[in-house]
């Protein structure tokens, strides 16, 4: 069993909020051209292909009996709506505004660890949470006459990813993090290979196959190695920190994504989105700060903040 350590969590974390808004960049480049069940297949195919050798290698944990092999395949099965949903929302959302919307994930993850886990959120956390979240409101502004149903998609992914995230916590203790995702590539491999087939001819938008071209295929190895990064990272951090101390952190990823939606796409927050995204960054920074000092023993306070 890992003991936490909230720094090197924090850390982690950080590392996800980078490279998860890279893949969601690509992957709404290649949603332009590619159905969205190749995609998500070749997702997971990727990871599945790239984390096996080094399982077996390396003879990490890898395998699963009752109670982790069921949370396992329920995890994975949110894996799969959560990024198919994300896919889905990229098409019709500019790249900041689809991650900003799915923000109020991170005050959904609190809420579940304070009252589920019963993990122990300082009074100053969970205000850090709150301007946090306050300030992603100030990002959120989709249009639903414009944009219609699609705009509550990132609001499913929210959900989904805040159970995600709580499974994960609950298992990642238990397994490695890479025989982890391992497992559950092939596990999505397995659920989304069947599901391709059986719908083939059947004109079904977004199960449709075609053959990607050199470019095609390129961008789509790459969405699966940014995925499998992104998600380990996820996953150490949670083996390391509490779900409570990382989810104000994860607003961090609403300014890289607006920085990526701008050098890919010409996508600018206005002014109002600007000042959310400076008060989401403050809260994330204030919170490092604070486990720091925690960390250094600078703070005689009774209990994490």
């Amino acid at each position: 069993m890992a003991q936490d350590r909230p720094l090197l969590g924090i850390l982690l974390m950080l590392g996800f909020c980078i490279v998860a808004p890279i893949g969601d960049a690509v992957a709404k480049v290649l949603g332009q051209s590619v159905p969205l069940s190749q995609l998500v297949l070749v997702r997971f195919a990727v990871q599945a292909v790239i984390l096996i050798p080094i399982v077996w290698a390396g003879r990490r944990l890898w395998k699963m009996h009752g109670r982790v092999l069921w949370l396992t395949l329920f995890r994975t099965v949110l894996h799969i709506l959560g990024i198919g949903a994300m896919f889905t929302a990229l098409q019709y959302l500019p790249l900041a505004d689809a991650v900003a919307i799915a923000f109020v994930m991170p005050f959904i993850m609190l809420l579940l660890g304070k009252y589920v886990l019963g993990e122990e959120v300082g009074s100053r956390r969970l205000m850090a949470c709150i301007v946090g979240f306050v300030g992603t409101l100030m990002v959120v502004q989709p249009s639903f006459i414009e944009v219609g149903w699609p705009a509550l998609l990132p609001l499913f992914v929210a959900v989904n990813f805040s159970v995600f995230m709580l499974v994960t916590r609950q298992i990642a203790k238990q397994t490695d993090p890479i025989g982890l995702q391992a497992v559950s590539g092939v596990m999505a491999v397995l659920i989304m290979g069947p599901l391709v087939l059986i719908f083939q001819g059947q004109d079904i938008p977004g199960l449709e196959l075609i053959t990607p071209n050199a470019v095609e295929w390129t961008l789509l190895l790459t969405i699966g190695l940014l995925g499998t990064s992104a998600h380990l990272l996820m996953t150490w951090s949670l083996r390391y920190a509490p779900s409570a101390t990382l989810a104000p952190m994860q607003y961090l990823e609403i300014p890289f994504a607006t920085v990526i939606g701008f050098l890919v796409f010409k996508d600018l927050p206005n002014g109002v989105a600007a000042v959310g995204i400076c008060i989401t960054v403050a809260a994330g920074l204030y919170v490092v700060l604070r486990e720091r000092a925690i960390a250094r023993g600078v703070t005689q306070a009774p209990a994490p903040a």
